[in-house]
């Protein structure tokens, strides 16, 4: 991680190495706690937050879900990510806002402690390695099965979730392989450990439903370009036999954006390499995130600061 100037805490913009919070802060204990994961782009037009909106109305529903009160309006957050970027002089970075459970109370029970709220922003460039946006990535089904929708709450994007994630991302790449499927307890496919799964079969684009997966912001982004290019899209349930043998299949994300996955337990997916569609997506995708001019109809999914 590239360190920079300042961080947001609860209204301040504080020093990097200042960011500090209590050794019993409840969130480290008990991983109740609620964040985004946002990029900005540096566009034709200047620097412009992909999907924003989006992003912070689902922070606000993570709370509502988990029963976190955010003391900051939305107005307030976008706000606050804007003037953390301007003060770190970046044209382009990952935003990370965080709302946990402070100092001041121990146990189960976090309601007399303090909700605590900051962004940080810092350079990061492909997630899954340098050649996999255009080469793909190798993946492993992961011996971890996903989170079921009645033991967590799958809807909302809290930090404890992640656990199974990074249970699942270690086995896979101690195993040699990029990234990890995770399978439900049925077993069919979810999600990576931090991405949406999708596959293309007999022209058919799929993807699994919202039933025990987060609603993933790139996710949806994907699925409007897709029909917008006349590509049939179905949110359906699949098994990790059609995974094997789809005829391309590729994972969205803030971070990952739009990853081929070329090889899933040493069985190459279609011809083993980014296949067209998955190809035509991504270069669509990377034309609205760069404001290119080329798709000024989905300009409303950027703002710029």
């Amino acid at each position: 991680m590239e360190k920079i100037d300042k961080i947001w805490m609860d209204g301040e913009l504080v020093d990097w190495d200042n960011a500090k919070i209590h050794i019993l802060t409840h969130t480290l204990h008990y991983g109740l706690g609620i964040f985004e994961g946002i990029r900005c782009y540096k566009t034709d037009r200047g620097s412009a937050i992909f999907c924003l909106n989006e992003h912070i109305n689902r922070l606000f529903d993570s709370a509502l879900v988990t029963g976190i009160k955010i003391p900051y309006t939305r107005e307030e957050i976008i706000e606050a990510i804007k003037k953390t970027i301007k003060a770190n002089n970046l044209n382009e970075c990952y935003i990370r806002p965080i709302v946990y459970i402070g100092y001041g109370a121990m146990g189960i029970n976090f309601k007399n402690a303090s909700i605590n709220t900051a962004i940080a922003v810092w350079p990061w460039g492909t997630y899954l390695g340098e050649d996999a946006l255009s080469k793909g990535i190798r993946v492993k089904i992961s011996s971890f099965t996903g989170l079921h929708p009645n033991v967590s709450l799958t809807k909302a994007k809290v930090c404890g979730n992640y656990v199974n994630s990074i249970l699942a991302k270690t086995e896979a790449v101690d195993h040699g392989y990029d990234e990890a499927v995770i399978l439900d307890s049925d077993g069919n496919v979810t999600q990576g450990s931090g991405e949406n799964i999708f596959i293309l079969r007999d022209g058919i684009l799929k993807t699994p439903p919202l039933t025990s997966i987060l609603e993933g912001i790139t996710r949806r982004v994907v699925i409007v370009l897709a029909r917008d290019m006349g590509i049939k899209v179905k949110e359906e349930i699949f098994s990790r036999g059609e995974l094997y043998i789809a005829d391309e299949a590729f994972f969205t994300g803030t971070a990952a954006e739009v990853t081929p996955i070329r090889e899933i337990d040493n069985r190459a997916i279609g011809k083993g390499n980014p296949g067209h569609v998955t190809k035509r997506i991504q270069e669509v995708f990377f034309e609205v995130i760069q404001d290119s001019g080329r798709n000024k109809k989905f300009r409303e999914w950027l703002t710029y600061i």
